[in-house]
């Protein structure tokens, strides 16, 4: 049987993954493929199912998008790199693309690059 190591597997850019950040949680894949399928970390945007209104960074993600099972906010203020090993594969789905595109902005706020 195939294993995830035999296949070659990376993760792709706007997918959702379990992982262990602070604790068990879905985080999106938020670097680029090309430094995906290469390097040994990845970098994500944790997500959290609860809602904080004084977090104006925060993008709602509605419970269908991207597999998951209750709607949740996309902490764009908490980037981090992970290694690729720390993500459970299968990913849980793939994010929308007006959802990423709303991360993307978001983050770039976080970081003062706009």
């Amino acid at each position: 049987m195939a294993t995830v190591s035999t296949i070659r597997w990376y993760p792709k850019r706007g997918e959702v993954y379990w992982a262990r950040v602070d604790k068990m949680r879905p985080v999106i894949v938020l670097s680029v493929d090309a430094l995906n399928r290469r390097s040994l970390d990845v970098c994500v945007v944790p997500l959290t199912s609860v809602h904080h209104r004084e977090f104006s960074l925060r993008v709602p993600i509605s419970a269908s998008d991207a597999g998951l099972a209750q709607p949740s906010w996309a902490k764009c203020d908490q980037v981090t790199t992970l290694e690729k090993r720390l993500l459970q594969p299968p990913a849980l789905g793939v994010l929308s693309r007006a959802a990423l595109c709303t991360i993307e902005n978001q983050v770039k706020l976080a970081l003062g690059l706009l």
